[in-house]
């Protein structure tokens, strides 16, 4: 489709170099010597990107990080003469981390903004739900950090053309933090705490389960919830009883803050663990004391030197922390499409 706009485009430039030039001879015809000023600079058309992501709820804070940075970065493009001389044009818009409107965003952004690509979501399970829509429309999309398998892959092992992302996946994560728990922590039982309405949770925890079995540990309690429950005693009561070494809870910030509240209340002592979705600063927030100890996987840190350069310049223009790892990793995929581009 693109090379299908750059060839009518330049077909148009044609035309309207050809139509001034039979003006200028007609007006020198009737008028003699005529005038000669500079042409004026013909303004290309920008290359429009989509960006789709939680700009309000829960996930807002990684969401308005990740459109700040894509900001940020298309400025310094843009000033720096755009791509193939054209510049870029961010159009995003809020999701709010749901499926289904997040379907709706992409299908605007395909067929009313006519992007060349979308540049996320985060979550996997909304990630999943718009690869329909791209596969259909071939458009493709870049997730951030929707780190399930099927994001990109069908369940018959069919991978999906238009999907793409700048992240891990849960196998990988699931089993980086199951070697960590056997290998550093020494752990030699856990116990998992996840909810079943979330992607993201429920394959995590397999993920951790699989690979913790297979390095010699034993997984002594497995205990689920639902999206929307707040309250997890009963369920960590059973854990408690079965006093694992680590518990591993991989669910979104606000849950893992209250999970980790709430065990410690009823006097569990197991390490606890948790994988990307921790990386925020809300966990501290509303976890406190509780979350003291943890550990978690991440795709970034803030601390790391290779992004410090951008952390510096982040801080300098919104005068706030990036909450990462989303805005890198949307900057990585930028950089993906425009060299793809």
């Amino acid at each position: 489709m693109r090379k299908k706009v750059s060839y009518i485009g330049l077909l148009l430039l044609l035309v309207v170099f050809t139509l001034s030039i039979f003006l200028t001879a007609c007006g020198e015809k009737q008028q003699g010597k005529a005038d000669k000023s500079e042409p004026e600079p013909v303004e290309q058309e920008p290359i429009k990107i989509g960006h789709e992501v939680a700009l309000t709820g829960d996930a807002s804070m990684w969401g308005q990080s990740e459109k700040n940075a894509l900001e940020m970065e298309i400025e310094k493009i843009n000033a720096a003469g755009g791509v193939d001389g054209r510049p870029l044009k961010l159009i995003s818009y809020d999701n709010r981390a749901d499926s289904i409107e997040a379907v709706n965003v992409a299908k605007r952004l395909i067929e009313q903004d006519k992007v060349v690509a979308i540049i996320g979501p985060a979550q996997s399970g909304v990630a999943n739900a718009i690869s329909s829509v791209t596969e259909e429309k071939k458009v493709p999309f870049i997730g951030t950090t929707p780190t399930n398998p099927l994001v990109t892959v069908k369940e018959d092992g069919t991978v999906k053309k238009y999907a793409f992302r700048t992240c891990f996946i849960d196998p990988f994560q699931g089993t980086v933090a199951a070697q960590f728990a056997y290998d550093k922590l020494n752990a030699r039982t856990a116990a998992i705490l996840y909810d079943v309405g979330s992607d993201y949770s429920s394959w995590l925890s397999k993920y951790f389960e699989e690979a913790f079995g297979s390095m010699g540990g034993k997984l002594i309690a497995k205990e689920a919830f639902r999206t929307g429950e707040l309250d997890y005693r009963a369920m960590l009561g059973k854990i408690k009883q079965q006093n694992p070494d680590v518990l591993f809870i991989p669910t979104a910030q606000k849950e893992a803050a209250l999970a980790a509240k709430q065990s410690r209340d009823l006097g569990i002592e197991a390490t606890l663990m948790g994988g990307d979705n921790w990386g925020s600063p809300d966990l501290i927030e509303l976890g406190g004391s509780a979350i003291e100890g943890g550990y978690f996987v991440n795709l970034a840190d803030i601390e790391d030197p290779e992004i410090q350069g951008f952390v510096q310049e982040y801080r300098g223009k919104y005068n706030a922390e990036p909450v990462l790892p989303n805005p890198v990793m949307a900057i990585d995929g930028l950089y993906m499409l425009i060299d793809a581009i």
